[in-house]
């Protein structure tokens, strides 16, 4: 009996470890929960998203995620934050300034889980961060599409020749106003004139254009997402006007008539951003990494559509074009 008591005993302890075995490599290969909130869907930011999917998959890491669209609704921004705070997830990634404001808000420092932020112009004005340098006093970090205005719009003017620049903006975005405002300093600068319009959602974008287009020699629109998720709108009005239209996001442009696209290459701002997390789970406080903006020339591509050029009679000079990353001629898209 005592014998059979002992077996018995032996056998439980047996089990009884094999089960924290089990339960340990469980927890050693629990997935990571990255919870991913995006303003809204159009090519640009969606590259974003791919990006650092593309990159987390690429480094092995097991990622389950909760991706969610706020469908351009800052409201609904909000909600989706507080669903990932109900959801526990290990990481919160907010692409555009109003998720990644939503997703700070709702994440502070306390809560212990890092924000990252994409594709958001100025983190400081935004309120996300207090400089561009980092701290440990923050959770949140994350990698910005500062794009060049001033460059923009100079290149614009001088091969254009426009005098007066339009611009359509999102008012009730933090990076759309920021935007707005590099945009008319830059034109004050370069002795330009500059004309804008807000608009308060996508809806209103082609309106908003119309209500401009006969005061402005050329539109310039940046990467504002309410706006350049709106470009073929825009497009449409500056193609029956004549007047040459600039988009600083080359992801949105095939297929229109737009006349230059230069800024950045959204699927390599997704891979940065793949980067800091896989940073992040290795241990780095993620506050400390602090905001990034691509900087080689490899992440920045220039469009040029010779049959606008063509149409509106200016010439694109020799060295731009070959410097180009695409060129639209003859209704065909010649990727360099």
């Amino acid at each position: 009996m005592k014998r059979t008591l002992k077996i018995a005993a032996i056998l439980v302890l047996i089990a009884c470890i094999l089960l924290s075995v089990s339960c340990s490599k469980k927890t050693e290969n629990k997935s990571l929960k990255i919870g991913v909130a995006k303003l809204l869907s159009h090519p640009a930011l969606d590259a974003a998203e791919k990006g650092m999917a593309d990159y987390l998959s690429e480094k092995g890491i097991d990622v389950v995620y909760d991706y969610q669209n706020a469908n351009g609704d800052i409201s609904t921004s909000a909600s989706i934050a507080q669903k990932f705070k109900d959801s526990k997830v290990d990481i919160a990634v907010g692409i555009a300034t109003p998720t990644a404001q939503a997703l700070a808000n709702v994440f502070p420092p306390s809560s212990g889980v890092p924000v990252v932020f994409v594709a958001v112009t100025d983190p400081v004005d935004a309120g996300l961060v207090e400089s561009w340098e980092g701290s440990d006093k923050t959770n949140v970090c994350g990698v910005s599409d500062n794009t060049p205005v001033y460059e923009q719009i100079k290149l614009l003017s001088e091969i254009t020749g426009a005098k007066t620049i339009g611009n359509v903006y999102a008012s009730g975005e933090a990076n759309g106003v920021v935007l707005k405002n590099m945009a008319e300093d830059a034109c004050k600068k370069l002795g330009l004139n500059f004309v804008s319009a807000s608009i308060a959602n996508t809806a209103e974008v082609k309106q908003a254009t119309q209500s401009i287009i006969n005061r402005v020699d050329a539109v310039y629109i940046a990467t504002d997402n309410a706006v350049i998720s709106a470009l073929p709108a825009v497009d449409e009005v500056c193609t029956l006007a004549n007047k040459p239209l600039f988009a600083a996001d080359p992801s949105n442009v095939e297929g229109l008539n737009c006349a230059i696209a230069w800024g950045f290459n959204y699927y390599s701002i997704g891979v940065a951003t793949g980067k800091m997390i896989e940073q992040i789970i290795n241990g780095t406080p993620a506050g400390t990494l602090g905001s990034q903006v691509l900087t080689d020339p490899k992440e920045f591509e220039l469009w040029f559509n010779l049959d606008t050029a063509k149409k509106l009679g200016y010439t694109i000079p020799q060295n731009l074009l070959d410097s180009a990353a695409c060129i639209i001629e003859n209704g065909k898209t010649i990727r360099k």
